[in-house]
């Protein structure tokens, strides 16, 4: 059985530092501010900067990895005999999905001794990196490459995201509520709770009064869909809000008896669309 390489993206939301520890290939996607050219990646700009530039009135703009992007990051590892999966960013969330299917198939032709597989997490954020972390435990436990690619196919639809954000004009100037919504929102202290569905897609679920009412909805999410209480593993990432990460974890921890396994923070390629403030829940659970 020949050797593999796990691809990921930079939308996964785990740190260059833990995906290199996990021997995790990262391939980036870009942003820029709408202000100048100069495109970044999630390494190149400081997580607080990006939040600050944001706060300051900043709108970011995100780019998907192109085909020719993918087909030289795969290209590392095939010629070193490596077969490759690549874990990816929702296709119903971003092109980048496709493209690096595209890739793969092109790539299956020139080398057609390798396995080269492009999977979908239908994920976004740290649920595409909780994904990408069961996938490298398999490896290590001795999975094959196709027994990756089943679980994720196998547990995509029980993957669950459970999202909130702190100021809804970030949701405004992505199109995804209005700016009368927006504006009667923020005064009146309104918080959506926001869910990734089946398809990929980011859907907005019901609405709360105050911050704290919000981080219980997302804790009471777990207890809702959890499947083994404090066995299970959960993930939270936040977009410069550590210390609303951390009673999240109280939280869970209190009324559920869950651990969670890591604290991470969401990148500019996510925290563009969602804004500084946004605070997200992943865990496997009965369904998403």
């Amino acid at each position: 059985m020949a050797g593999y390489k796990i691809y990921t993206d930079s939308a996964c939301d785990i740190s260059p530092e833990l995906l290199k520890k996990w021997e995790v290939k990262e391939i980036p996607l870009t942003f820029r501010f709408t202000d100048s050219e100069k495109e970044y990646n999630n390494e190149d700009m400081p997580t607080s900067e990006f939040y600050e530039k944001m706060k300051a009135g900043g709108v970011a703009k995100t780019a998907a990895i192109n085909t020719e992007g993918f087909k030289a990051a795969f290209r590392e590892s095939l010629d070193l005999g490596l077969d490759v999966i690549y874990l990816g960013f929702s296709s119903g969330l971003s092109t980048t999905f496709n493209s690096a299917r595209v890739a793969a198939l092109e790539l299956s032709e020139e080398y057609p001794q390798r396995k080269i597989i492009a999977s979908d997490t239908l994920c976004a954020s740290a649920g595409c990196g909780l994904m990408v972390y069961f996938a490298k435990k398999l490896r290590d436990e001795g999975a094959d490459i196709e027994a990756i690619d089943d679980f994720v196919k196998e547990k995509a639809p029980k993957l669950s995201h459970w999202f909130t954000v702190d100021d809804l004009v970030y949701l405004k100037r992505g199109g995804r509520i209005s700016p009368t919504l927006a504006f009667v929102g923020n005064v009146l202290g309104i918080k959506p709770v926001l869910h990734v569905d089946d398809e990929g897609h980011l859907i907005n679920m019901s609405k709360v009064r105050g911050r704290r009412t919000a981080i219980a909805a997302l804790a009471d999410k777990y207890g809702e869909l959890g499947n083994n209480g404090g066995e299970d593993t959960l993930f939270i990432s936040h977009a410069d809000c550590l210390s609303d990460a951390e009673l999240l974890r109280s939280m869970l921890a209190e009324k559920y008896g869950a651990k969670v396994e890591l604290i991470t923070e969401i990148g500019p390629v996510i925290g563009a669309h969602s804004g500084p403030g946004t605070l997200a829940l992943f865990f496997l659970g009965k369904n998403r």
